[in-house]
């Protein structure tokens, strides 16, 4: 290779390390050994981009964590996270994934052991928003009081997801998005160390969580895994589906009934 053609993937390197080095003094030293000037400002500056834009794509996704640690820590957090996990494709909003393992990983953030929960709670909120549109059909729900309930399957909302915690953690959330449970209420859940399950899923446009009722979590882990709703209700039988399926039609959370398909013998 040519002194030329060293110098540029010198320089290249230079522009990633002061985009995702970490510790921070590294990018710096990095910057100082192959540049310069107006050309190493260039490169501080786009690493105090990066760093705005982790913390403003972060911050879209996380907002109850976000406000859990505060401006600063959460900074902190989104700069930190931004070296470990850089991302790995051109859309943003499909960054951040493994934020809760990153969490929970952190010795800093030991004392909250259920912010990790809280963030894997807001990245389903935040992944089912993306999820394929798929439109209610109310007109199936007819074959419930005509087919047998072994020939046929529940389909739930797009992004519907479980989410098993020892901590109240959709309580933690709707708490802070929708002031329910007050925060009086949430804090004795939290000294009492109550568990909680979080449903997810998206009504309309609008994603949507809340605590799952008693067997509704078995229900579901049922039917997200492609059983059939004869199967399903005898793995949820502390779940009162009678009560639950027109609350789950109201919701969103269930869109329709469908047959399953069966191939003829031959």
């Amino acid at each position: 290779m040519t002194g030329p053609v060293i110098a540029l993937a010198q320089q290249q390197q230079a522009l990633l390390d002061a985009l995702f080095a970490w510790p921070n003094d590294n990018a710096i030293v990095n910057i100082a050994n192959y540049a310069n000037g107006t050309w190493a400002r260039g490169l501080k500056a786009y690493q105090n981009h990066g760093h705005m834009l982790a913390g403003r794509t972060l911050h879209s996704a996380y907002p109850v964590l976000a406000q859990l640690l505060g401006e600063d820590s959460f900074a902190g957090l989104s700069r930190a996270f931004w070296h470990a996990h850089p991302p790995a494709r051109g859309d943003l909003a499909q960054w951040g994934g493994d934020l809760a393992g990153f969490v929970g990983a952190s010795e800093q953030l030991a004392e909250e052991p259920y912010l990790a929960d809280v963030a894997r709670v807001e990245w389903a909120l935040h992944h089912s928003a993306g999820c394929a549109d798929r439109a209610s059909e109310p007109a199936t729900f007819q074959r419930l009081m005509a087919h047998d309930p072994a020939t046929l399957r529940l389909v739930l909302a797009p992004g519907c997801a479980v989410l098993h915690s020892a901590w109240p953690v959709a309580s933690i959330v709707t708490a802070h998005l929708q002031s329910q449970p007050d925060f009086d209420e949430l804090g004795e859940k939290l000294r009492a160390g109550v568990a909680e399950t979080a449903v997810v899923w998206r009504a309309g446009y609008q994603p949507q969580v809340r605590q799952a009722l008693p067997g509704e979590a078995d229900l579901l882990a049922a039917l997200l895994d492609n059983c059939s709703l004869g199967d399903a209700v005898q793995r949820a039988d502390s779940l009162d589906f009678n009560a639950w399926l027109p609350m789950a039609v109201q919701t969103g959370l269930l869109l329709a009934a469908q047959l399953i398909e069966t191939r003829a013998a031959s």
